[in-house]
C-alpha cells in the first residue's frame, strides 16, 4: 500500500534526524519518584509544579466527587452534562480573577488546548475581519486555534513590544486580538504583560493571556500572572490551566461576563463535546483550597528555593542555562542528537529529563527541559546537578 509505505519512510526520516517521538509508560502516580516500565526513576519532567497531582487530599476529593456525581457527565454542557460541581468551580475561579477582570465570569473547558481553540474561533466568529497578533513563542494550541479561526494572523518577535506596536498601529481591523503565553513553556521566561496591556488599551485590542504555567505558581495567593503583575482591565481574556499546578485536569477562561456568554454561544470546542467528569471539578475545589492557603505559599517558596539552588550550582558549560525565575529551567544543548544523548546518559543514572527538539523549539536549540516541583527535595535536585556537571566536563565543545 503506497500510503503506508509513505508513512513508514517519513517515520524513518524522523528517526534519522533525531526527531522521532516515543512513549514511556509510568506505572506509578505523578511524583518525583516514579516507576517507568518497571524501572525506578527520579523525574524532572512533569508540570505538577506544586506537587498536588497525587496529594492524598485531592485524591480523596476525587473519590468523594465520583461517589456524589458518578464516573461521567453523560452529555455536553448545553444538553445535560453541566453539573453543580462545574458551576461551583466556575464561580470560585471567577472570584479569583474578579480583582483583575471586571464583571468576571469563568467557563470550564475539558483541556487547555480546547479552551484556546474555543477562544480563537469564537472571537473570529464575532468579526470575520478580525486580526490576531501572536507572540512568536506561543503554544501550539494557540497557533492551531488561530488557524482554525481562518483569521489574519501577524506574528511579532519574542517579547518585542516595539514590533507589536508597529503592527497594531498599521492595522485597520475593527477587532484586534493580541495573544500571548504568560510563562513560555520551553523557555520559562515571562511575557511583558503590563506593557502588552497598555498597548492593547491604547489600540482597542483584546489581550488573551494563556497562563498555563503561571496559574497556581504565581501571585501572592497563587491566583496567577495577573495577580503577580497586579493588572486589571476589561481588555483581558484569561486562560488558566488546571492540569499543571492544580494537579488535576481541564482549564478555564475568565473574562467579562459578556465575553464568556459569547463563548457559550460560539466556542465549538465547548459546545460539541461531552462535559468532563464532575468528579474532576469537585477535586479541583480542594486543589484551589491548598493553592491559596499558607501551605500553598510555602510550596511556592520551596520551588523558588530550588530554582536558586539550580542556578547557583549548575555549571552549564558547555551548555546554556536560559534565564528563568520559574519552575521551567531549560538547558540548551543544541543539536538534536546531542540533546537525546545527554537525556539518555541521565536516564542511565536514573534521572528522567526530557529532550525537547524541533518543531517544539527552533532548529539548533534542542534542550533539556528541567521542571521543578514543590515535591522535589534539595537533595534530589542536587543529584541532577551533580550528574549534569559531570556530564558537561567530558562533553565535546
Amino acid at each position: 500500500m503506497k500510503s503506508l509505505a509513505l508513512i513508514q519512510r517519513e517515520l524513518a526520516s524522523l528517526e534519522q534526524r533525531g526527531l522521532r517521538r516515543s512513549l514511556r509508560q509510568a506505572d506509578t502516580p505523578c511524583a518525583p519518584r516514579v516507576q517507568v516500565q518497571g524501572r525506578p526513576l527520579l523525574a524532572f519532567c512533569s508540570n505538577d509544579y506544586l506537587g498536588l497531582a497525587a496529594d492524598g487530599r485531592v485524591v480523596e476529593a476525587l473519590r468523594e466527587g465520583a461517589l456524589k456525581y458518578g464516573a461521567g457527565s453523560g452529555a455536553s454542557h448545553l444538553i445535560s452534562g453541566h453539573s453543580r460541581s462545574h458551576a461551583v468551580l466556575e464561580e470560585r475561579l471567577a472570584g479569583w480573577l474578579a480583582p483583575f477582570v471586571p464583571s468576571s465570569r469563568a467557563l470550564y473547558f475539558s483541556t487547555g488546548y480546547m479552551a484556546n481553540l474555543g477562544i480563537m474561533t469564537a472571537l473570529a466568529a464575532m468579526d470575520g475581519q478580525a486580526e490576531f497578533f501572536s507572540e512568536a513563542l506561543n503554544h501550539a494550541s494557540i497557533i492551531d486555534g488561530m488557524r482554525l479561526a481562518r483569521a489574519t494572523v501577524k506574528v511579532y518577535a519574542h517579547g518585542d513590544i516595539q514590533a507589536l506596536e508597529q503592527l497594531l498601529t498599521a492595522s485597520t481591523a475593527a477587532t484586534k486580538v493580541v495573544v500571548t503565553d504568560s510563562v513560555f513553556s520551553m523557555d520559562g521566561d515571562l511575557a511583558p504583560l503590563p506593557q502588552l496591556l497598555q498597548l492593547c488599551e491604547r489600540h482597542g485590542a483584546w489581550l488573551v493571556v494563556d497562563d498555563a504555567h503561571g496559574f497556581g505558581t504565581m501571585g501572592s495567593e497563587g491566583h496567577g500572572v495577573l495577580q503577580h503583575f497586579n493588572i486589571r482591565s476589561e481588555h483581558l481574556i484569561y486562560l488558566g490551566t488546571l492540569g499543571k499546578a492544580a494537579g488535576v485536569s481541564g482549564a478555564f477562561v475568565a473574562a467579562h461576563a459578556s465575553v464568556v456568554d459569547w463563548l457559550v454561544q460560539k466556542a465549538r470546542s465547548y459546545i460539541y463535546t461531552t462535559a468532563s467528569a464532575p468528579a474532576l471539578t469537585h477535586a479541583l475545589l480542594t486543589s484551589l483550597d491548598i493553592i491559596e492557603s499558607p501551605e500553598g505559599a510555602q510550596r511556592r517558596a520551596h520551588v523558588q528555593s530550588l530554582i536558586q539552588i539550580l542556578r547557583a550550582e549548575l555549571v552549564s558549560r558547555p551548555w546554556q542555562l536560559l534565564e528563568s525565575d520559574t519552575s521551567i529551567q531549560p538547558v540548551i544543548v543544541g543539536a538534536n542528537g546531542d540533546a537525546m544523548n545527554v537525556a539518555a546518559r541521565l536516564l542511565d543514572q536514573g534521572l528522567w529529563v526530557p529532550a525537547i527538539r524541533p518543531p517544539t523549539v527552533p532548529p539548533g536549540t534542542a534542550r533539556l527541559r528541567v521542571t521543578l516541583s514543590a515535591a522535589h527535595t534539595a537533595g534530589e535536585l542536587r543529584q541532577l546537578i551533580l550528574a549534569l556537571n559531570e556530564l558537561g566536563k567530558g562533553w565535546a565543545i
